[in-house]
């Protein structure tokens, strides 16, 4: 992948309305801060090649180049991207109770992780009223505190980034479709860094259609309730086509329809649903509230399933068939929508007059996808 500094991060994400705050240039250096779901350069850098630049999910990103690297194959364009096996699981009688957003395996998965010593922190994202905020833990029975979903987009990895600082060697991370590309490309060592060291030991990548701009949401839902009485939130799957509020006590569904304006337009260019560069990816099963789809990627990941389910942290069992064709049509449908709106917008593979791109496809597996 080509890098270059954080003035042309400004320019290619920051003014192109591009950034999804993941978080993946926050804590790296004073320059990058975010607050309320927007990332800002608050002063000015002059180093030709950043970190910032280089980790963004946004600049450059080579598909081919990180398949290699983590999967050592060529990136397809299939559906839900390089995998092992698509299960059903959910947490098992080892978890403690909690109120689990669908089947609780992404709990499941990250307790487990912990007190076995497979991570000796892990970064996961909560809520203080409706807004999102990222935090290092290092205690299993924190997790707890993380178990509902927050549907906006959230700067989850400045937490990593603190993390690495303070010198752990061993970092699990629950994140976005986005914020796992952003990690894939730090795991390739981009700027070339002698005796680099990857300390991310867990990549756990939730399914994501799109996220919601945090200040639009805030600023929506407060001219129709008290958005301190936010408990939980939910999106069902298909056809249900609604916003599920938990006032505590009621609840409130909103249209889908009335959301949809406050999705980022970053979203509708990212190409990947289902968290391809995780080691394990987890979504809502459709039909089946209670339990979710579980997506195995890496032996890192087929070792933490087989241990989890051995001990009791975990139950799984076989994907229905109609099932895993509404996901794989889901999937294919996010590919073919992204990577058409990037040819239209000039971001997919430029090369004339040295303008940069977004991302960088093979041009025969962008012709499959959009076949």
């Amino acid at each position: 992948m080509q890098v270059y500094g954080s003035k042309e991060l400004v320019e290619d994400v920051l003014n192109k309305d591009l950034c999804i705050g993941c978080g993946a240039c926050v804590d790296l250096c004073p320059y990058f801060k975010t607050y309320k779901g927007k990332t800002a350069m608050i002063f000015p850098c002059t180093v030709q090649q950043g970190r910032c630049h280089a980790y963004c999910p946004k600049t450059e990103s080579d598909l081919t180049e990180l398949s290699m690297s983590l999967f050592g194959k060529p990136y397809d364009g299939s559906p839900m991207g390089h995998h092992e096996k698509i299960l059903i699981a959910r947490a098992g009688d080892k978890v403690h109770p909690a109120p689990f957003q669908a089947g609780g395996a992404v709990s499941a998965l990250v307790t487990f992780a912990m007190k076995n010593g497979m991570v000796d922190a892990a970064v996961l994202t909560g809520r203080t009223g409706l807004i999102p905020y990222a935090e290092l833990v290092t205690e299993s029975e924190s997790v707890a505190r993380f178990t509902t979903s927050k549907y906006m987009a959230a700067p989850t990895l400045s937490a990593f980034n603190q993390g690495v600082k303070q010198g752990f060697q061993k970092i699990g991370v629950v994140g976005t479709p986005c914020q796992m590309t952003a990690l894939a490309q730090m795991s390739i060592n981009p700027l070339h860094t002698e005796n680099f060291k990857d300390s991310v030991a867990l990549k756990i990548g939730l399914f994501c259609t799109w996220a919601l701009d945090t200040r639009k949401l805030a600023a929506y839902l407060s001219s129709r309730l008290d958005i301190t009485g936010i408990k939980a939130m939910d999106i069902p799957p298909p056809p249900a086509e609604i916003l599920v509020l938990d006032m505590g006590g009621k609840t409130i569904e909103i249209p889908l329809s009335e959301i949809r304006p406050l999705v980022p337009r970053t979203c509708l260019l990212c190409p990947d649903m289902t968290s391809e560069w995780a080691d394990v990816s987890v979504g809502v099963l459709e039909g089946e509230p209670k339990f979710n789809t579980l997506i195995i990627r890496t032996r890192t990941g087929q070792d933490l399933v087989d241990k989890a389910v051995a001990q009791g942290f975990l139950t799984i069992r076989e994907m229905p068939a109609v099932n895993l064709d509404h996901l794989s049509a889901a999937a294919s449908n996010k590919k073919k929508r992204a990577l058409a709106g990037a040819m239209e917008e000039g971001l997919l593979n430029t090369a004339e007059n040295g303008k940069r791109a977004m991302m960088r496809i093979e041009k025969a597996v962008v012709e499959r996808i959009l076949a």
